[in-house]
């Protein structure tokens, strides 16, 4: 059976029989993966603590009938301890693991979305940032580059050049008065600021921004973020803190 290598972040795990795990990989050239590596819950396995979700590694895989199988791996990026270690940093890192299954498809090689991550998940284990904004700030990223940018300065409708007040996840963002549907809700100027900071990877004015204007722009990108992924995701509004 043909073999190929590939870098590739753990995305989640799952128990087979007694010493097996599917993994689910998104990997750099080949899209999201589904693999079985055998025996890596046996004590005596050379590499089970390497394929631990949110982990970076080189990996050699052979094509199997319904899913790879996982020949050897090397590690890149220990991330997956120290993130596990934090209750809030584990609950983002699988916040940004769910989008990414839901983004990248079998087979459908994105690099941009495979590198995003990475970063994401090296500053998550790093403390470089609280881990509700890197999530938030990875969401926007992940989702603009599937095509999903949020609009910010002009109203997602009709173009006509803002400040809006009104936000609409289903319309693209922020709404003129006119375009916007029936109950679209208002938010304040500082949220969207914080938004646009987060899109941009501003961490200057992000890490300065307090607790409740970050607390508005997480809700705004948790709906719009959700509304697009056309799902929930589960671990979205579980962190302790900011």
């Amino acid at each position: 059976m043909p073999t190929y290598r590939d870098d590739a972040v753990v995305l989640r795990t799952h128990k087979l029989g007694e010493a097996d795990r599917i993994l689910t990989l998104l990997t750099r050239q080949h899209g999201k993966v589904r693999a079985v590596a055998k025996g890596v819950r046996r004590t005596s396995s050379k590499f089970g603590a390497r394929l631990e979700p949110f982990m970076a590694v080189d990996a050699q895989l052979y094509v199997g009938r319904s899913l790879d199988i996982v020949q050897q791996v090397d590690q890149v990026g220990a991330y997956g301890a120290a993130i596990a270690s934090d209750y809030d940093r584990y609950v983002a890192a699988n916040a940004m693991a769910e989008a990414a299954d839901r983004l990248v498809e079998e087979g459908d090689a994105q690099p941009q979305q495979f590198f995003l991550l990475v970063g994401a998940l090296r500053s998550l284990a790093r403390g470089e940032h609280a881990p509700s904004v890197t999530r938030d700030s990875y969401l926007l990223r992940a989702l603009g580059l599937s095509g999903w940018t949020i609009q910010l300065d002009a109203c997602a409708r009709c173009g006509e050049q803002g400040p809006h007040e009104r936000f609409s996840a289903q319309t693209g963002g922020v709404v003129c008065a006119t375009c916007a549907p029936a109950g679209t809700p208002r938010i304040d100027g500082d949220a969207l600021e914080a938004v646009s900071a987060l899109l941009a990877g501003d961490w200057e004015v992000v890490d300065a921004l307090d607790e409740g204007t970050l607390g508005r722009a997480s809700g705004i990108i948790a709906a719009y973020a959700q509304f697009h992924l056309e799902r929930a995701i589960r671990s979205l509004g579980t962190g302790r803190s900011r």
